[in-house]
């Protein structure tokens, strides 16, 4: 029996549709086009309470973020919610095979946990948090990064992406006035938390001592520094130290770091946004250690 060209006409615009979506996914997960704003008034985040969580409670949002953990053996799984369209972009085939309790739901309800202004995608997973990291996991690694009080989420989750493009070992910050492991944090990172050790130490300027006992040069950014990044790095082993968004780096971390140095610009602007910073310092400090063979 001959087929029907309008049902196969369907099927190929269908398919081409799904392939084009897939494409524009990946791209917004990357950063390189912008999200698009919806489409309908949403309800203010004012009409809105956060669910209160437990302390080993992590809710996680977003297709790449959740894929990301559930293709992480050391995240511990609890429950995944997802609508019927965003189980088939996560390519599961089959929830049972996933171990844990699963929920289909609609995107109204995710909106009613995670607030009006996340955006989720249609799933939510409910893990454990990470396991925790210590520093001397780290003897290891040439390169990587600390943050001295970066306390937005947004900025922290996008150092965390290009600390994994330029395969740092890890990224530490401090336990207070840093982000904790959250959903906003997961989704800035695009799936990154699950890739770098995050870790929070209770004293940075024990940190960097202990860093430079592993063998690490420290170099702190400072839009103030003596002297440009290039001519500062030394050795095979950087640890690259970046300040809070506002106050930059504070006195105490400016006094322990091997080195404070700038980022030279060219231009009438002399400072850059801190995810900014991390980029461009992580990339000389890669071009440095390529040096050193």
């Amino acid at each position: 029996m001959a087929k029907d060209p309008k049902i196969d006409k369907t099927a190929r615009d269908t398919h081409y549709a799904t392939l084009r979506r897939q494409v524009r996914d990946a791209k917004r997960e990357r950063g390189e086009i912008p999200t698009p704003g919806p489409q309908k008034p949403r309800k203010s985040n004012a009409d809105w309470t956060p669910p209160k969580l437990a302390p080993e409670q992590v809710l996680l949002y977003g297709l790449h973020t959740v894929r990301a953990a559930l293709d992480n053996p050391e995240r511990k799984l609890i429950k995944l919610s997802a609508t019927q369209n965003a189980l088939v972009r996560l390519e599961i085939p089959s929830v049972e095979n996933l171990g844990i309790p699963f929920e289909t739901v609609t995107p109204q309800d995710l909106d009613k946990i995670l607030g009006p202004e996340a955006i989720h995608q249609g799933v939510m997973l409910e893990t454990r948090p990470l396991p925790v990291r210590r520093l001397e996991a780290l003897k290891d690694s040439p390169l990587i990064l600390v943050l001295d009080q970066v306390t937005d989420p947004h900025n922290v989750g996008a150092i965390m992406r290009s600390a994994v493009a330029f395969d740092a070992g890890a990224v530490i910050t401090t336990q207070r006035h840093s982000p904790t492991e959250s959903g906003v944090l997961a989704k800035s990172a695009s799936g990154a938390l699950e890739l770098i050790p995050y870790i929070q130490v209770t004293n940075l300027a024990d940190a960097l001592n202990e860093l430079h006992k592993l063998g690490f040069f420290s170099v702190g950014l400072d839009s103030e520094g003596p002297a440009p990044m290039e001519g500062t790095l030394s050795g095979n082993r950087i640890a690259l130290v970046l300040g809070s968004e506002g106050k930059g780096l504070r006195q105490k971390t400016r006094e322990t770091v091997s080195a404070l140095a700038r980022l030279d610009m060219p231009g009438a602007i002399k400072s850059l946004n801190v995810s900014n910073a991390a980029a461009i310092a992580l990339y000389a400090s890669r071009q440095h250690l390529a040096t050193k063979g």
